[in-house]
This record gives C-alpha cells, sequence and structure tokens, in this order.
C-alpha cells in the first residue's frame, strides 16, 4: 500500500488535468457572473433612459397656450410608451423586458399645469423586476426590482 501511494505522488502524468478541473469551474462561475453582472446593468441603463426621457417629454409638456389656445395634447400614456420602447406609438421593441405595465412608471403630477411657474417639479419613478437569464433563474431564483428616480423642473413649451 505504502508503494503505491509513493508511486501515485511522484507521478506526473495528468497534473495539468487535475489542475485544469479545478481551476475551470471558478473560471467558469466568475466569467458568468460579470456576464449576468453586466445584463443587470445594461437593463439598469435602459430603465434610467426610459425615466429621462417620459420625465423630459412630461416637462415640456403644456396643454394651453397663454392666449388659451390648446397645444399637441399632453398624455401619460404617451409618456409611458416613451419610457417603455422610447417611440410614441409604443410599436416599438421594449427598453427592458418585461417593463411595460402602467403601474411601473409613475409620473407626477398627474397632468401638466396649464400656466407652469419657476417651482413646479416633474418626477418620475420606474420600477422592473430583473428578468435574468435561464442559469441566473435557476441558481438563485429570487427576482429582485431596479428602480430610478429622476426630478426635472417643468418648463412647458
Amino acid at each position: 500500500m505504502r508503494g503505491l501511494l509513493a508511486k501515485l505522488i511522484s507521478d506526473k502524468r495528468g497534473v495539468v488535468l487535475t489542475e485544469t478541473l479545478i481551476a475551470l469551474p471558478i473560471l467558469l462561475l466568475i466569467t458568468v457572473g460579470l456576464l449576468e453582472f453586466g445584463n443587470m446593468m445594461w437593463q439598469r441603463q435602459q430603465l434610467q433612459v426610459g425615466v429621462r426621457d417620459a420625465a423630459r417629454y412630461w416637462a415640456r409638456c403644456r396643454p394651453t397656450s397663454g392666449a388659451g389656445t390648446p397645444y399637441m395634447p399632453c398624455s401619460i400614456s404617451l409618456a409611458r410608451n416613451i419610457a417603455f420602447t422610447g417611440d410614441p406609438t409604443g410599436t416599438s421593441p421594449l427598453r427592458v423586458p418585461g417593463w411595460d405595465e402602467a403601474a411601473e412608471l409613475q409620473i407626477d403630477p398627474a397632468a401638466p399645469p396649464t400656466s407652469p411657474i419657476s417651482t413646479d417639479l416633474v418626477s418620475v419613478r420606474g420600477e422592473v423586476n430583473y428578468q435574468g437569464s435561464a442559469l441566473y433563474d435557476r441558481l438563485i431564483g429570487s427576482n429582485f426590482s431596479i428602480g430610478y428616480n429622476y426630478t426635472i423642473r417643468y418648463v412647458g413649451w
């Protein structure tokens, strides 16, 4: 028995395979983790862009001119389409997978003021549950939400 153990310890064949089998799962885990983290950051960035676009639209939306003439109609659904898809018609693909519910985008105030003053603010909050890869869903399985707030001064047209 002692001779077999000494032979096994002194034998150099298979060292590369053994080291690879030890290192490969660690490197694979790090690689998949980096890809998943990049996907999270991409979804957050897209959420930020959508929230800012909706806030900018709402901050410049003015239902009537000073003389009472109606301007282009201001619509929360139009602001949501801009946030969710980047397109006022809402026909483009979603910016963030799963971000399409009206409750996931809050706009305050709900209606733009007819005669804005310098202290009027528009605040928009977007939130979405992270949609991970199939591997993430299988390993982690817990959902978490990504959110973003944006406040801008109301300027009208």
